[in-house]
């Protein structure tokens, strides 16, 4: 009679699933070893942060979209309880831009608004902010026409490489200055290190004034081009829509700071207001941070040869792109930032008669055939904004004008396609 094959299957099947369990456990430790703190961005943006999967060693932190998680028992908490307030994948992100950054916490919003939004509430009510004049038409909307009354925060805009008008301006209710480096849409530039040393040695009565947080939108930037933590900031705010994701195909935020009470209270608000990242959100970005710096790395390369040609046209009348030798920034990019990023800023002539350039536009978007239309940036494809309709429409056209945008303004967002085909496109829709 044939012996029954059961047992001996169990056991095969047993001594299997232990190799496996092993070999996940040690996968697992190599993963959980952070890289050296003296890794280069490259290197980081790959394997930064708590990238391991406890549960099989993969390669890639698995998408976990489980809302609640098991407790070993009713003393013991578990790493994870309510995905509103901690979840693998996203602490996965987290940790990884946290890394990036040179901060030692993060935590991932839904969108930049949401991050920028909850940097609002480490303020008590009536605080006082100093701002970067001429910052993305979203955060000066969430500023003027939101926070100014559910908050009663006050808002002051100044050129905030005027440290002593900055000096000058903080109130004894100053909470917190927002910079933008480079800013949306004109890429001005914050002289952020002096900035930081400036208002932290305001004077002898600064022991009297409660600390000012030094947030810094590094969006356009991102880690790859400069670290504001690693420059004295406080805090760091990231659309990750943009660069981070790098593929136009997800939203999310994030806040960086290497404080750790800060980080702590951060992740308290996070988890008290809701507003987080989704596990889908959070893998995509993750996704996309990986390949952040061979990304970067070509569109700055063709967003310099796009300013150098556009800065030529006779039918450009301004080029803001701070890695030009002409731009009054360009001394001041070579010591914060790697390169001039991958975003150029003009300003069409209008042809005579035509006050507002509208038909000028018509025909130079009619003629493009490579870039496209699109309300946001950071993709691998080559976008353009119209800042007067879409990034910047909140304002009213005097307060547009005021800080330098016109209607005839765009801003372009350079990807990775060939250099010479987004010059030549440019050229005949210019010629148009």
């Amino acid at each position: 009679m044939r012996r029954s094959a059961g047992p001996a299957l169990g056991r095969l099947m047993k001594r299997g699933a232990e190799a496996l369990e092993s070999a996940g456990r040690r996968a697992a430790a190599a993963r959980s070893r952070p890289p050296q703190a003296s890794c280069k961005i490259e290197t980081l943006a790959i394997h930064g942060g708590e990238q391991h999967d406890p549960g099989h060693g993969a390669v890639f932190p698995p998408i976990t979209t489980a809302t609640s998680f098991v407790r070993p028992s009713l003393e013991e908490g578990g790493s994870f309880g309510y995905s509103r307030c901690a979840n693998p994948t996203r602490h996965a992100y987290e940790t990884a831009l946290a890394a990036l950054e040179g901060g030692s916490s993060c935590v991932a919003t839904a969108s930049g608004m949401a991050a920028t939004s909850l940097a609002l509430e480490l303020m008590e009510h009536g605080s006082h902010v100093i701002v970067m004049n001429g910052v993305y038409g979203g955060t000066f909307r969430l500023f003027e026409k939101v926070r100014r009354s559910t908050m009663g925060l006050e808002f002051t805009y100044l050129d905030l490489n005027d440290t002593e008008s900055v000096r000058k301006a903080i109130r004894p209710n100053t909470r917190m200055i927002w910079a933008e480096s480079p800013t949306n849409p004109l890429l001005g530039l914050v002289d952020i290190r002096k900035l930081a040393h400036d208002v932290q040695t305001r004077g002898p009565d600064s022991a009297q004034v409660e600390k000012i947080l030094l947030c810094v939108d590094n969006t356009f930037a991102t880690a790859w081009n400069q670290q504001p933590l690693k420059l004295g900031a406080d805090v760091v705010m990231i659309s990750s829509s943009k660069f981070i994701g790098g593929h136009s195909d997800m939203t999310g935020g994030a806040l960086v700071t290497n404080d750790e009470a800060l980080g702590s209270k951060l992740k308290f608000l996070n988890g008290a207001i809701g507003g987080i990242a989704n596990p889908f959100d959070a893998y995509l970005a993750l996704r996309g941070m990986k390949t952040l710096a061979v990304r970067m790395e070509r569109q700055c390369s063709n967003a310099a040869k796009v300013a150098a040609f556009l800065e030529g046209h006779p039918q450009v009348t301004e080029v803001h792109y701070p890695g030009l030798p002409s731009s009054p920034h360009f001394d001041l990019c070579k010591r914060q930032m790697r390169t001039g990023g991958s975003v150029v800023t003009i300003r069409l002539r209008s042809s005579q008669g035509e006050a507002d350039g509208a038909g000028a536009l018509r025909r130079f978007f009619d003629r493009l055939r490579i870039w496209q239309l699109v309300e946001s940036l950071g993709g691998v494809e080559s976008m353009i904004n119209h800042s007067a309709s879409m990034s910047h429409a909140s304002m009213t056209p005097e307060a547009r004008a005021a800080v330098g945008i016109f209607d005839t303004t765009l801003r372009l967002s350079v990807g990775i396609e060939d250099v010479d085909d987004l010059i030549q496109d440019l050229g005949e829709a210019l010629a148009a």
